[in-house]
């Protein structure tokens, strides 16, 4: 059955891909951008304006868009940025400003269109996390706190929605091959020489998860499935190492948090 979806953030990344597919299955695809008229004539499918880090927007944005749909069957909460960098030497500033983003703009997004979901009383939230948000490695501390609190929020939301009817999963990737470490935030001040070695391979090691990443047809065909789903699990890690890194982490946690070590020492 055709669904009308609201992406956000689907001018870039698995946005854009997940937006282009769904709207060549037949759906009702309704994107999200922060300058959606740079990208008029380039996508298939409608763009709204939506900026998660302005309260103005966000308010304004469920009267422009129900006056285009009088259903919503799913909303994507996609939109966000990675902020890199080592946990003592990120100002303070940048850390607020990536809980701005991926933590309050999703739940401001979130409680825009709720409304809409109480009242039909039906409709699924599926938000875009990531593999930190269960593992934790270095080099992205704030990235991985502001993933925790989104996973943590959606984990009490989904039982107080579920009497409702309103269903809530998550999405967490591995790295994959996205505009996400392109557009991502570096933090590091340099300023505390006693990391200066560990500061070089830590960056290393990340722009080498991020050069190394795989497609993200995986992430895609995921989201798909989960919109696609009667009863959609909660948690749905992606890539093709997530099964060994999870069960490492909870049975082997010491061979997992060594196979880290390695990975940062090792880095170029």
């Amino acid at each position: 059955m055709k669904k009308t979806i609201l992406i956000t953030g689907a001018s870039s990344g698995f946005g854009l891909m997940l937006a282009t597919m769904l709207h060549k299955q037949g759906h009702n695809v309704i994107g999200t951008s922060r300058n959606p008229e740079k990208f008029t004539g380039k996508v298939p499918f409608e763009l709204l304006r939506l900026d998660i880090d302005d309260d103005a927007s966000i308010r304004s944005f469920p009267n422009e868009l129900f006056r285009r749909v009088q259903k919503l069957d799913v909303l994507v909460n996609n939109a966000g940025y990675m902020l890199t960098g080592l946990a003592e030497e990120t100002p303070l500033e940048a850390a607020r400003q990536q809980f701005e983003t991926n933590f309050w703009g999703t739940v401001k997004v979130t409680n825009a269109i709720l409304p809409h979901f109480r009242r039909q009383r039906f409709g699924k939230i599926i938000t875009v996390s990531s593999i930190v948000a269960l593992i934790g490695p270095p080099n992205l501390s704030f990235y991985t706190a502001s993933k925790h609190a989104v996973e943590g929020y959606f984990k009490s939301l989904r039982f107080e929605l579920s009497p409702l009817n309103i269903k809530v999963s998550m999405v967490e990737p591995v790295w994959f091959k996205t505009n996400l470490g392109a557009n991502s935030v570096k933090a590091n001040s340099g300023s505390i020489g006693e990391y200066d070695a560990y500061r070089r391979k830590a960056d290393a090691a990340t722009k080498k998860g991020i050069d190394e990443a795989e497609s993200p047809d995986a992430v895609v065909k995921k989201i798909a499935e989960l919109i696609d789903a009667k009863d959609p699990q909660f948690s749905n890690p992606v890539g093709k190492m997530v099964g060994v890194f999870l069960f490492l982490q909870k049975y082997a946690p010491k061979v997992f948090e060594n196979s880290i070590l390695k990975s940062v020492a090792n880095a170029a």
